[in-house]
């Protein structure tokens, strides 16, 4: 049989995977308010200096490109100051108070899930923090992938010969594997569905309590497939 015989069949298929996380990103403001702005920065850098000092000695490093995936890294990323304003009833305009707020972003990401519990208690104590959210991530290389690849294989496989068996043919061989789309079709073809766990602190300098249980991260792998069979009478 020639291969302009035979029959194409082309297919999708997917195959799905839960592992534990390889790591969490916690995000969250410092944020002081006071009557003068030099007060407020003053402040957050204090109460900054004081959470950095914490974290060092749970073994935390700046994040730069040479921490790479070390244990504990912290990042603060973006100071923020603000006139406070608020919503006169008389008037309805947004008024100022007469005081400004100062924030600085912080990030902290974790690899070594055994420091969670206490790293959940210095992000707890830590004065004017809010916490907005942790989220749970894996990593692209992470060692599951090629079993979750492997495992869509040969879904497409037995895909193709179920309907080969349709037909009443075999499949002879394999055309083509390409992630989803490069066959001319769409769709991601490895993607992690990422889960969060969020906590928001209740007021002005009330800390976010943060959820440091990890969550499993889910891993989807979709390729597509062609498949010559032998030859379709019907």
């Amino acid at each position: 049989m020639t291969k302009d015989d035979s029959t194409l069949l082309s297919v999708r298929a997917e195959a799905r995977d839960l592992v534990a996380p390889d790591y969490a990103v916690v995000d969250g403001l410092i944020e002081h308010t006071a009557g003068v702005k030099a007060e407020a920065v003053r402040s957050v850098a204090a109460s900054l200096d004081r959470l950095l000092a914490e974290l060092a000695t749970l073994g935390a490093v700046p994040f730069d490109a040479a921490a790479g995936r070390r244990p504990l890294t912290w990042s603060a990323h973006s100071w923020t100051t603000r006139e406070e304003l608020y919503h006169d009833q008389q008037t309805m305009q947004m008024e100022r108070s007469g005081q400004l707020t100062a924030t600085v972003a912080l990030r902290v990401t974790v690899r070594d899930m055994d420091v969670l519990e206490n790293l959940s208690g210095v992000l707890a104590a830590a004065p004017g923090l809010n916490v907005h959210g942790v989220t749970w991530q894996a990593d692209w290389d992470n060692p599951a992938w090629p079993q979750v690849r492997a495992a869509a294989i040969a879904a497409a496989i037995g895909k193709a010969r179920d309907y080969a068996a349709a037909l009443g043919a075999t499949v002879q061989y394999v055309e083509h594997i390409a992630d989803a789309g490069l066959l001319g079709g769409d769709g991601a073809s490895n993607q992690v569905v990422y889960s969060a766990a969020f906590s928001r602190g209740g007021g002005r300098n009330e800390a976010g309590m943060p959820a440091l249980t990890p969550v499993p991260q889910e891993l989807i792998a979709t390729i597509e497939a062609r498949f010559r069979s032998t030859d379709v009478s019907l």
